[in-house]
């Protein structure tokens, strides 16, 4: 099941070509650099490269504006370099995803390019038409700091086009079954060239009423097709869906109980909650997401992360809530975007400090689901504010303390994205000097990754919020196959004492920490009391004492 289900406790990890590594001198990322350094990916025990969006584009909104979903864009590389980066991938056992953006294409695309000449174009319906602009709904603008409107008058034709984000991004009809079957030959064509699977973008936005014409399909049976081609082409390929919304209309888009559209979605919910923990060094709030999580279906998984390349969104939180998460995280309006999220990197909002940082990794890793990394989160790169909006996350990887960081031995004039300077500076953060420090946040993810994958549990079990009696503290426990992982986590900077009650052990079970050293005794009515340290992080498995890991106890 565990090879099958590949991606049920997998490890993801999201990177932009483009600013990666640069193989050829030129000042970009392409890749020929990300080649050279995915041996990096293989120590750390990653399982799956999810690959941002490397097709041509004008590049007006970092590559998800897309003139030609078949090609690769020159300034990376060519369809020879993704093979040989394909090849490279699966010989260290990693399986590669990439970005599925058909929600919309360029204005530059040639297929707009046509639609726009006539109305009788060939490809006129392949876009979304209205003699007038449908009325907007203010909160559907995705961009409102750049955008008052989702529609757009083209003076050639007299009609406005449907964009649900820029105006240099046209929607594409996907009620047209040209669009539709354009769409599977865009997934065969990547498939042929290896790939597990795709990240797909803004789901909810990909199938959408915007006009009053009747013959729009169910967004649901548009999914439903989608992954049955998928499957039927690799029956262990992925879709992973970007799906923003509440609990109930969110569990719609993995098929039900069937299972049948989108196999992986991103719990939001949980990582909005997860700030507000911090935020408060109160485990409530995101216990109560999890409880309130509904249990996806069998051959389904939730994806967890702390990160991603968009920004920060706490959407999802009550205003007063979000007003919380700021001024913890993003006092400055500089750090804040759309007035709905951060752009700002974990260690900076949580001011540096080692302990907390490895603290909020260590959660991420225990939590139900399959946890998908950000490149540079490793290492604990920082943001620059300087750079505008979403880009602030996107800045060069860093590598070496030596010129452009390691990412690029082009003249530093043709590096056109500047990295973070002062503590977050690759002079200060890089993976090479990193690599040779056992208390690296580096030397803590790579040890994070190898018992997430020893604990199956917390990917495949069924999990119990557990009682702590300390506000402070969030504790969980995982059941799989008579097998028993608890994981513990000290949201407060204060020291203290915390017992659990874990139902079904007793005293013929003991508990041993699987991250420090160290062997909890489990009482007869199954409690068990221990301390957990400033920012402190445990993960125990349930054992006898003969089958128990060791311990510096079992040493003479």
């Amino acid at each position: 099941m565990t090879s099958d289900l590949w991606w049920k406790n997998a490890v993801v990890y999201c990177l932009d070509i483009e600013t990666f590594a640069d193989g050829n001198g030129d000042g970009i990322g392409d890749f020929r650099g990300a080649i050279q350094r995915i041996d990096h990916l293989d120590r750390m025990g990653v399982t799956c490269i999810w690959l941002m969006p490397f097709f041509p584009t004008p590049d007006k909104d970092d590559g998800y504006d897309i003139t030609d979903f078949y090609r690769v864009d020159p300034r990376l590389g060519t369809l020879g370099d993704f093979v040989e980066f394909m090849r490279v991938a699966r010989d260290r056992g990693i399986r590669v995803i990439a970005d599925l953006v058909v929600n919309h294409t360029s204005d530059q695309h040639p297929w707009f390019k046509d639609a726009r000449s006539s109305r009788d174009s060939r490809y006129r319906d392949w876009y979304i038409w209205s003699d007038k602009p449908e009325p907007d709904d203010p909160n559907g603008i995705v961009f409102p700091d750049e955008e008052d409107s989702l529609w757009e008058y083209d003076e050639k034709t007299g009609q406005y086009y449907f964009h649900r984000f820029y105006r240099f991004q046209p929607d594409l009809n996907t009620a047209n079954p040209e669009v539709q079957d354009e769409i599977s030959r865009i997934l065969g064509f990547w498939m042929e060239l290896g790939l597990s699977g795709f990240r797909v973008d803004a789901v909810p936005f990909l199938v959408e009423q915007v006009t009053d014409s009747d013959d729009l399909p169910d967004p649901h049976e548009f999914f439903a097709c989608l992954r049955a081609f998928l499957s039927r082409r690799d029956g262990s390929a992925i879709l992973l869906g970007e799906v923003n919304l509440p609990y109930g209309d969110l569990v719609r888009y993995f098929g039900n109980d069937l299972g049948d559209e989108i196999t992986m979605c991103f719990d939001f919910i949980t990582m909005q909650r997860t700030y507000l923990s911090l935020a408060r060094q109160d485990g409530g709030p995101l216990a109560a997401a999890l409880r309130e999580r509904p249990k996806p279906p069998k051959d389904s998984q939730w994806a967890t992360f702390v990160r991603n390349h968009d920004e920060l969104t706490l959407d999802k939180l009550s205003d007063a809530e979000r007003e919380e998460v700021f001024a913890a995280f993003g006092p400055d309006k500089d750090m804040q975007l759309f007035g709905r999220g951060l752009r700002r990197r974990l260690p900076t909002m949580l001011g540096g400090d080692l302990d907390r940082i490895k603290m909020a990794y260590s959660l991420l890793f225990s939590l139900p689901g399959t946890p998908v990394l950000f490149y540079g989160e490793e290492i604990g790169m920082g943001e620059n504010l300087e750079l505008e909006g979403r880009q602030a996350v996107r800045t060069p990887m860093q590598w070496t303390p030596h010129r452009n960081g390691g990412f690029s031995d082009a003249d530093p004039s043709k590096v056109q994205i500047p990295m973070p300077t002062g503590d977050y500076g690759p002079e200060k953060v890089n993976v090479s000097a990193q690599e040779r420090d056992p208390d690296s946040l580096l030397s803590w993810i790579t040890r994070l990754i190898r018992h997430y994958r020893d604990c199956p549990e917390f990917a495949w079990g069924e999990y119990t919020v557990l009682d702590t009696g300390v506000d402070a503290v969030f504790a969980h426990r995982a059941d799989c196959d008579g097998e028993t992982v608890v994981a513990v986590h000290n949201l407060g900077e204060t020291e203290v004492e915390v017992e659990i009650t874990l139902d079904g052990l007793d005293s013929s079970k003991v508990l041993t920490d699987l991250l420090v050293d160290g062997t909890v005794e489990i009482s007869g009515s199954g409690r068990a009391r221990f301390p957990m340290g400033r920012y402190g992080c445990r993960w125990f498995r349930a054992s006898t004492p003969e089958t128990a890991p060791a311990d510096s106890a079992d040493v003479s």
